[in-house]
């Protein structure tokens, strides 16, 4: 699970801009990288469509950013469309990603429990370094607060 000042966790996942996005390649811009449990389902869907609000702010910004679960790329694209996305969305079916940034967790519902990605937000800055973390996300008002942290970089 990486903390804060520590490199974060390189990766190269497919994404819904139709190309591979390699974590280290985006240098020196800085990243937001949002994991979420699954397209198309309401907390998930504000989220997304809050980044995609501010996606032209966090880029004056010089700031990238990233939606990532599970969910295989034509569940992504479904979703990209269906709710006017303009983030791009990375796809993590393996669950490789979302075990090196620890958010693939044990979760219950009802009593049951099964593994999921539990909702977090990691701020990455130009030098790879993690600068913000957000676990266990609750969404209404989380969008602005990644932009602040963003202006402080």
């Amino acid at each position: 699970m990486p903390e804060i000042g520590e490199n974060a966790p390189d990766f190269t996942l497919p994404s819904t801009s139709g190309t591979d996005v390699t974590l280290s390649g985006l240098k020196p811009k800085a990243v937001v990288l949002f994991f979420y449990p699954r397209d198309n389902t309401s907390g998930c869907t504000k989220e997304a469509i809050g980044f995609s609000e501010l996606k032209e702010a966090f880029a004056e910004l010089n700031v990238d950013v990233f939606g990532l679960s599970k969910d295989d790329m034509k569940s992504h694209h479904k979703f990209v469309e269906k709710q006017g996305l303009t983030v791009d969305l990375l796809t993590d079916v393996d669950s490789d990603v979302c075990e090196a940034y620890g958010v693939w967790k044990e979760k219950s519902m009802y009593g049951k429990t099964y593994m999921g990605i539990e909702r977090s937000t990691f701020l990455i800055d130009g030098t790879g370094k993690i600068a913000k973390v957000w676990r266990k996300v609750k969404v209404p008002g989380h969008v602005d607060e990644v932009m602040e942290a963003a202006k402080a970089l």
